[in-house]
């Protein structure tokens, strides 16, 4: 009878096939929503600090969900881990700093491939020594179609500049990701997503306030201005974490990680579409590898599951 009831118990707590599936199609569409903030700041008025806009972000976002979390029951009654829900707060600050940094350095394309690139792979490591979290073949196969996609992208369009500071700030970044997400996912259990995304998110506007303090917001006078910090805020960060948060309970990090390299591919859609930006035939090739690394992980954590 005890060892009936462990398995049951224990079979409850696994994900099912369809809850892998229903989280990997969660992690999607929160990386869809990250994709569209390049060209949501390529519409906020010129002068605008991206270390100010990137604590308005955290901010609204945060804002909008501690709200959600209180609509829908709150914070919860457990003790919060301190150490845990620190860190998730502190790497959540620390990426707006080092990724926005590293862009203004070294440019967009290859600031968003290091940061954006090196995340799986760190997430796997840090996933496998932390967790215990075996990737497997799938994964890796995945992550490496998907960074070829991606440097092809975002490199193939002509001329890159590199600079040194500005690619290890774009590895802090790639780092930051990979650890806020296991942050995240060691605080999720017997909490609510909405729950464990506003506190970590609030902790980290809270840490990146001073910004503001010293920082010019006069364009937020404009509608322009007000428009793109609400989407930021609401839409880019509130919903796509928590949607994040939901997808992460059931998918590993790093398979979550490598699924979220579909922002780079909707952001270089949204620039052809909306910005008038060309690609080369070489940065088109890596649609169809992006496409062929997301598809194949997405299709190997179809059949996960019991």
């Amino acid at each position: 009878m005890e060892s009936e009831s462990e398995t049951v118990a224990q079979s409850a707590a696994e994900p099912t096939a369809t809850g892998v599936r229903a989280g990997a199609l969660l992690v999607l569409a929160a990386g869809v929503l990250w994709g569209t903030s390049g060209t949501s700041q390529a519409l906020a008025p010129a002068g605008v600090s991206p270390w100010s806009l990137g604590a308005l972000r955290l901010l609204v976002g945060g804002a909008a969900l501690m709200l959600l979390a209180f609509l829908r029951g709150g914070l919860g009654t457990g003790r919060w881990p301190l150490r845990a829900t620190f860190l998730a707060g502190a790497f959540v600050a620390a990426y707006q700093l080092s990724f926005f940094t590293a862009v203004s350095r070294t440019g967009v394309a290859v600031g968003t491939l290091v940061a954006i690139g090196s995340s799986p792979v760190l997430a796997g490591v840090l996933g496998l020594i932390f967790r215990g979290e075996r990737p497997g073949r799938a994964w890796g196969a995945a992550t490496v179609l998907a960074l070829a996609g991606c440097g092809l992208l975002v490199g193939g369009g002509g001329a890159i500049a590199v600079d040194i500071v500005g690619i290890l700030l774009a590895l802090g970044a790639g780092l930051s990701y990979a650890c806020y997400t296991m942050s995240i996912k060691v605080l999720l259990p017997g909490r609510s997503s909405e729950a464990v995304m506003a506190v970590v998110f609030s902790l980290g506007a809270l840490l990146l306030s001073p910004i503001l303090f010293v920082s010019n917001l006069q364009w937020l006078a404009q509608p322009s201005g007000i428009a793109v910090v609400l989407y930021l805020g609401v839409v880019v960060t509130a919903l796509s974490y928590w949607l994040f948060a939901r997808g992460l309970r059931s998918v590993p990090v790093a398979s979550a990680v490598t699924l979220s390299l579909a922002e780079p591919l909707v952001a270089a859609l949204l620039g052809i579409l909306f910005l008038g930006e060309r690609l080369t035939p070489l940065a088109l090739c890596g649609i169809p590898l992006l496409f062929a690394g997301l598809a194949v992980l997405a299709t190997s954590m179809s059949g996960k599951g019991r």
